[in-house]
């Protein structure tokens, strides 16, 4: 049997740990996917696992469930009810199903028989995990089958379950039309006589039709008072005429009522033995109904499957906190994504800066995805995150003061820092939040150094926020710490949300109020209080940070400078060799043309001297030769001639075009069409800000000083040119663009390729309104398109088509 109960470690503190970290509000989400209550009796047992094993079950249970939804492939679950109570009442011999428990017993039946189904066919085998799950799960043929045969589409008994039942029903049908046509001949009856009002219709009092009458007139009419009105004028009489056919209807009724009960009583006999088996499946529905919900909440927050480690190991791209990412995403606002990195030989995270820059969201997103994650919830965070798996959490977040146990936030503090040092291990993970607060400053800092300093000799793992200077400074001095600071912008006075490890940070209290206002005196009086050395050690981080940020600059520039230069010296010296080359392979052919030429030459004297002897040198004759020989001569240099040419073609050194100086000279702009130098790459200027350049690589934008930039040759951009698609087929593109795409039924990677594919047409046919039929079912494809769509620039907004035009399966998309 499936066991709904999951094995869950209890070395979480403190007791209210999940209010602590937001992860009650999890549950709700959770909860509100959820399709029946088997479904929600799993999601209360739901906590804190420590083996790395089921860990890597449930979540990879999760994924599988995910990409079933994604992938569209007709997979469907049904709202149901829980229906193991009622089996475990058909245990006892004699006890037959309750009939109003056939429409959810049929439904459900014929629903988990199609789960199952989906699971055992060949083509979803990538997924062994639900396979499995399911593969455990048997009901027995004959079950639905006499479901069907018994039970209608409504969850009522057909007429023929029995041959009795049949003929029962077809006499109270008959009865009935009897009943019907005599009571519509005694209505009429007292229509025309007057006791009853022309627009009286039959109606039904304890179960009988009768005819409502006129008080004054009820003895006129033969048969029997079932009722009167609330004030006594109107009498409702069944006519006896009708009376006898009503009395065999109801008995024809209660013999029907038998019958079902007799048939529900076999039935339930047959069933009874496979009860314990139902009862597995029912549980099965209610595990699949729970990896559903926490599949379709993952869709929700972007949860994905990282890789996975046996070890107390965290190094995370991209995470955020989902509450917060499900926050701003109502808001239209973006989260700045946390990078994190813990490891054995940085094991202790200390982090500080301005407040409300973000260092409790930071610590709060550490322990809610890690928790998320070892209770088998899919985290949002990218991919390639490595994630592993600590034996316990403990944290020490927000305000615990207690009046009923007499502890002052102080105290609190004390009683968390107790637990931790008597129960951390090296597989443990702390989170604690304003390390050191809540007493006087020096003493609390102190204290706060010495718990810290016991927790890195337990090699535990952990994450901190302090302003205390004496912390941050343990970041460079004790092994296995390091510091984190979060940015702040110095120009805007403002902070960025974001997390940078490796050095402490700035408090920035004396800028955050000056921004608020508060008067220049006090401040410099604060100064004066706080001393010399407070405030140097915070300007010098501030120090720090700016002449780390100028250095990262300019090797950036040193390496782009280098690379450039390295690109041209290649590039010289390869054409330098080339053309090395080819004038040896030029001067070697013509030193083979020349000595053939002399040769010729040679031939051609000899063959005139033997004429001339043959002519016994006669005067007439010899000049004719000497003719020939000068136009043999001039015919051989014409043919040198054009053969130098002709190899000296074959050379890369022709000489450029030319261009007027002007064009050359002028100053770089806008849509002018440059080369980064040593470069042989054409772009075209986008945008220019002061000596920056924005240069549009075929369709790459790249940053670059102008100073870097030359103009590109007319010739070289009319051969570029050439290599682009050419703009001129745009208008016969337009005409044959379709303003719509139809996507349904593809899987979930193939339909966001092909909208990417027609966005990108339409933003070049510079069409607005486009549409993407996506078609409605779970709306799993729409909400993954509509994602995608969400944060592009070139979408202005989009909503959902007309009711009577396709309604939320079609999304009509305004672009920019």
């Amino acid at each position: 049997m499936i066991d709904p109960a999951i094995t869950l470690s209890p070395n979480v503190y403190p007791s209210n740990f999940e209010e602590r970290l937001g992860f009650g509000d999890i549950r709700k989400l959770i909860e509100e996917e959820l399709s029946g209550p088997l479904g929600m009796h799993y999601l209360r047992k739901m906590g804190f696992i420590s083996s790395f094993t089921q860990v890597e079950k449930l979540l990879g249970q999760s994924w599988e469930m995910r990409q079933i939804l994604m992938s569209d492939k007709g997979f469907r679950f049904p709202e149901y009810e829980d229906l193991t109570p009622e089996f475990a009442r058909l245990r006892i011999v004699g006890t037959f199903i309750d009939p109003s428990l056939l429409p959810d017993f049929r439904n459900s039946l014929l629903d988990l028989v199609d789960i199952l189904k989906f699971f055992s066919s060949q083509e979803n085998v990538p997924y062994p995990l639900l396979t499995h799950l399911a593969s455990v799960i048997s009901i027995p043929d004959f079950i639905e089958a006499e479901i069907r045969r018994l039970v209608d589409d409504r969850g009522l008994i057909r007429d023929n379950a029995s041959e009795k039942l049949s003929d029962i029903r077809r006499n109270i049908k008959k009865m009935t039309a009897q009943a019907m046509r005599k009571m519509a001949e005694m209505l009429n009856l007292a229509k025309k006589s007057g006791w009853t009002a022309d627009d009286a219709e039959p109606t039904i009092r304890n179960g009988r039709l009768v005819i409502p009458v006129a008080s004054s007139n009820k003895r006129k009419l033969r048969g029997f008072v079932h009722d009167e009105s609330a004030t006594g004028y109107t009498s409702f009489i069944e006519p006896a005429e009708v009376f006898e056919l009503n009395n065999e209807i109801a008995d024809l009724e209660s013999e029907e009522k038998r019958e079902i009960v007799r048939i529900l009583s076999v039935f339930t006999d047959q069933i009874r033995p496979e009860l314990t088996a139902l009862t597995e499946a029912w549980y099965f529905l209610g595990m699949m109904d729970f990896i559903r919900s926490k599949a379709r909440f993952a869709l929700r927050i972007q949860g994905v499957l990282p890789l996975l480690t046996d070890k107390p190991h965290i190094e995370w791209f991209d995470a955020i906190h989902p509450l917060l990412y499900l926050s701003h995403k109502v808001q239209k606002k973006v989260v700045v994504p946390l990078n994190l990195k813990l490891d054995n030989e940085n094991r202790i995270l200390i982090i500080s800066g301005p407040n409300a820059g973000g260092k409790s969201v930071c610590l709060k997103t550490v322990g809610l995805l890690q928790y998320m994650l070892q209770c088998g919830l899919l985290v949002p965070m990218r991919e390639t995150s490595e994630a592993g798996i600590f034996k316990s959490i403990f944290v020490d977040i927000g305000d615990q003061q207690s009046i009923e146990n007499d502890l002052s936030t102080y105290s609190s503090h004390l009683m968390n820092m107790k637990v931790m040092m008597a129960r951390t291990r090296s597989h443990s993970l702390f989170l604690i939040d304003e390390f050191g607060a809540g007493t006087e400053p020096r003493l609390g800092g102190a204290i706060a150094e010495a718990v810290l300093e016991k927790l890195n000799n337990r090699k535990a793992f952990g994450v901190i926020t302090t302003h205390y200077a004496n912390l941050k400074l343990l970041g460079g001095r004790l092994e296995g710490i390091i510091n984190g600071a979060m940015l702040f912008d110095n120009r805007k006075m403002q902070p960025l949300f974001i997390l940078k490890t490796g050095k402490p940070g700035s408090s920035f209290a004396y800028e955050i109020a000056r921004k608020m206002g508060i008067p220049q005196d006090v401040l410099e009086a604060a100064a004066q209080k706080s001393g010399e050395q407070e405030v140097s050690f915070d300007h010098q981080l501030q120090q720090m940070e700016t002449e780390k940020l100028e250095i990262q600059k300019k090797q950036q520039e040193l390496t782009l400078t280098d690379e450039l230069l390295f690109e041209t010296l290649t590039k010289y010296q390869n054409l330098y060799n080339t053309l090395e080359k080819e004038k040896r392979e030029i001067l070697k052919k013509a030193k083979s043309d020349a000595a053939a030429l002399i040769q010729d030459a040679n031939r051609l004297i000899e063959n005139s001297i033997q004429e001339i002897r043959k002519q016994q040198a006669e005067k007439v004759a010899t000049l004719k030769i000497r003719e020939q020989l000068k136009e043999k001569r001039e015919k051989l240099e014409k043919e040198v001639e054009a053969s130098a040419v002709k190899e000296m073609s074959l050379v890369n050194i022709s000489k450029p075009e030319t261009e007027k100086p002007e064009d050359i000279r002028r100053k770089i702009m806008v849509d002018d069409f440059v080369k980064i130098i040593g470069q042989d790459a054409i772009g075209q200027v986008l945008h220019i800000r002061g000596e920056d350049a924005l240069v549009s690589f075929n369709q790459v934008s790249v940053n670059t000083r102008l100073k870097n930039l030359l103009r590109a040759k007319a010739a070289d951009v009319k051969k570029t040119s050439r290599k682009v698609q050419s703009m001129s087929d745009l208008p016969e593109k337009a005409a044959s663009f379709n303003l719509s795409i139809d996507v349904r039924g593809k899987r979930a990677e193939e339909a966001l390729q092909q909208v990417d594919y027609y966005l990108d047409q339409a933003l070049l046919l510079s069409v607005k309104e486009i549409r993407i039929l996506h078609g409605k079912g779970d709306g799993i494809l729409r909400h993954i398109i509509r994602e995608k769509i969400r944060y592009m620039k070139s979408v202005e907004s989009f909503r959902d088509e007309r009711a009577d035009a396709g309604g939320d399966g079609v999304t009509v998309v305004v672009l920019a």
